[in-house]
């Protein structure tokens, strides 16, 4: 049997989604893992208690609690750089440039951006509880989860002249604006933090990214709005990772569909040959050499030879056309059931006997 071709086609859509599939459960199970450490995790309230905590804690650390307190500044805080009146301790300025470039595939314009000037300043902070007790924040730029908000948003809009519109249109990209925006953790918002809690030798409360791994949160919202934003992110990995595992199944049935098909086609043309076979042992009729005619036997034989490998007598009569052109071989490595004369459906062939 000849070869099975799997095409190029085919390859990338498996190899795709078998890769695809297993970067989704990867990251699915980081996420559910994340998620259980989030739903484990003891909380506990800033006050003079938690001191007390830790001091008979093991090492004097928590490897992964959660906390929830008011911000205030170590310190001078920073000011907006657009409204004076607003502090914060974390302030991350951004210009980007929007474009419009053509896609020539879909034939319609996209859009495009690029950062062109990031700036992030921070002054030490600490979350303060209802007694005054302050735990201090290290690292906070390391935290995932949203700290900080909006404070200043302005799209600067770009004015176009005649040359610049010819020139947008040869180009293939149109220049849209440029959009600045601040965000701020401001001073006095309530900052829930999820990671390693450790009591100092000096005496003072810090919370830093956990040394065990496990992902460090600083979060504005309540500790339920971001248990519920991992499960929302693990739902979706986990609903990525089924998916393209289904894609990959439905490939991979594909395939055994098409090689079993091939399968059926080889087996039938085996049947038909021994058909065929049997067919020529049952009538053994052939032409009785005669001395003397060697020459005259070559030259029936060149006439005779299959239109298709010119090497073997044509041996089969294609029907329902009646053709005799090829040899029985040749005739079932056709691409299709059609006769190479006439190009007629072939309907069955049987041998054909000389007398």
């Amino acid at each position: 049997m000849e070869e099975f071709p799997v095409k190029v086609s085919e390859a990338v859509c498996l190899g795709a989604s078998l890769a695809l599939s297993g970067i989704c459960y990867c990251l699915y199970k980081k996420s559910r893992t994340t998620l259980d450490k989030l739903e484990d995790a003891p909380h506990f309230t800033i006050d003079g208690k938690l001191k007390d905590i830790l001091k008979v804690t093991p090492g004097a650390c928590l490897q992964y609690a959660v906390i929830e307190g008011a911000v205030q500044p170590v310190g001078e805080p920073l000011t907006s750089s657009f409204q004076k009146e607003i502090l914060g301790v974390l302030q991350k300025v951004l210009l980007r440039e929007h474009r419009l470039v053509w896609n020539s595939l879909s034939r319609t314009w996209t859009d495009s951006e690029r950062v062109l000037h990031q700036r992030v300043t921070a002054v030490p902070f600490v979350l303060v509880g209802s007694d005054d007790t302050a735990v201090r924040v290290l690292c906070p730029m390391q935290a995932s989860g949203v700290h900080m908000e909006t404070t200043h948003e302005k799209f600067h809009q770009v004015n176009y002249g005649f040359s610049d519109i010819i020139g947008q249109y040869l180009s293939g990209e149109k220049l849209k604006g440029q959009l600045e925006t601040e965000e701020m953790l401001k001073v006095g918002a309530t900052l829930t933090g999820v990671g390693e809690l450790i009591l100092d030798t000096d005496g003072t409360l810090n919370l830093r990214p956990p040394s065990n791994g496990s992902e460090y949160f600083l979060s504005i919202t309540d500790f339920d709005t971001l248990l519920g934003e991992q499960e929302s992110t693990a739902g979706w990995w986990k609903g990525l990772a089924i998916a393209s595992a289904v894609a990959g199944a439905g490939v991979l049935l594909w395939l055994g569909r098409r090689y079993y098909n091939q399968l059926k086609v080889h087996w039938q043309r085996e049947k038909e040959r021994r058909e065929f076979d049997r067919l020529r042992a049952e009538n053994p009729r052939a032409r009785a050499p005669v001395a003397g005619h060697e020459a005259i036997e070559e030259e029936e034989h060149l006439e005779n030879a299959c239109v298709i490998c010119l090497t073997q007598p044509r041996n089969c009569i294609l029907l329902e056309c009646g053709h005799v052109c090829c040899c029985y071989s040749c005739y079932q490595a056709l691409p299709q059931p059609r006769c190479p004369i006439c190009r007629q459906s072939i309907s069955r062939v049987v041998p054909l006997y000389h007398v």
